[in-house]
C-alpha cells in the first residue's frame, strides 16, 4: 500500500485502540437519534482479509452495506484499486457518509468509491449492476432483508462476508446464516476472525 492509504489506516486504528480500551456505555444517537460518534469498525486482521478477497477477484464491482467513518472501506478500495474494480458504499446516516468521503479523499482514493446514503434495502434493489464481492457490516436486523435483496445480483463466483458473526450477539444473525446458507449455489463457512466473519461464495450450477 502506498503511503497516503496508510496513514489514514493508521489514523482508524488508533481510534479503534482508543475506543476499544475505553468504558462501554451506550453512546448518545445510533439508528434513529443523534450523532453516535462509536466507530464499532473491524479490526486491522479482518481488514486484511477482506482486502485479501477481494484481490482474488477481476475487475470487481465491491458493494459494502454500513460505510460507517469509513474504515473498511479504504481496505476495500484499496483492493478494487489494485485489481481494476470499484466500490458502492451504503450508509444510513449523511454524517458518517461524510466522514467516510473525507478520509477516503485523504488517501487517496475517492474515484474509486461511490458512496450512497439512504436505506440500503432499497438502494441495493436501484443497483444497475452485478455484484463480485459484498460486505455486511450494518444493522443486524438488516441482514437477511438485505441478502433478499442483494442473492439476485450476485455474479457466478462471488463472494460475500458479513461480520459480527460470533460477537457481541451471535443470535441475533443465526437467521442469516441459516438464510445464506440455505440460498442455492451457496457455500458457506463460518471463520474466527475478528468478530467472527461468514465467508459464502456462490455458484450456482
Amino acid at each position: 500500500m502506498d503511503a497516503k492509504i496508510t496513514e489514514v489506516l493508521e489514523i482508524f486504528e488508533e481510534r479503534i485502540r482508543l475506543e476499544r480500551a475505553s468504558p462501554r456505555e451506550t453512546p448518545p444517537g445510533g439508528r434513529d437519534g443523534g450523532q453516535d460518534q462509536r466507530m464499532r469498525a473491524i479490526g486491522p486482521e479482518t481488514g486484511q482479509l477482506l482486502n485479501t478477497l477481494v484481490k482474488s477477484l477481476e475487475a470487481p464491482t465491491v458493494l459494502e452495506l454500513g460505510t460507517s467513518f469509513g474504515y473498511s472501506a479504504i481496505w476495500l478500495a484499496e483492493a478494487a484499486r489494485a485489481t481494476g474494480g470499484r466500490l458502492i458504499t451504503m450508509e444510513l446516516h449523511e454524517y458518517k457518509s461524510a466522514h467516510a468521503q473525507k478520509m477516503a479523499a485523504q488517501a487517496g482514493l475517492s474515484d474509486l468509491i461511490d458512496f450512497r446514503v439512504g436505506d440500503a434495502v432499497q438502494m441495493i434493489a436501484a443497483l444497475p449492476d452485478k455484484l463480485d464481492f459484498v460486505f455486511v457490516d450494518l444493522w443486524k436486523d438488516l441482514y437477511e432483508p438485505c441478502l433478499e435483496a442483494f442473492y439476485p445480483r450476485l455474479k457466478p463466483g462471488a463472494i460475500i462476508v458479513a461480520d459480527n458473526m460470533l460477537r457481541p450477539s451471535p443470535e441475533e444473525v443465526k437467521g442469516y446464516q441459516r438464510a445464506i446458507r440455505a440460498k442455492p449455489g451457496m457455500t458457506s463457512v463460518l471463520l474466527p476472525v475478528g468478530s467472527g466473519i461468514e465467508v459464502s461464495r456462490y455458484e450456482p450450477d
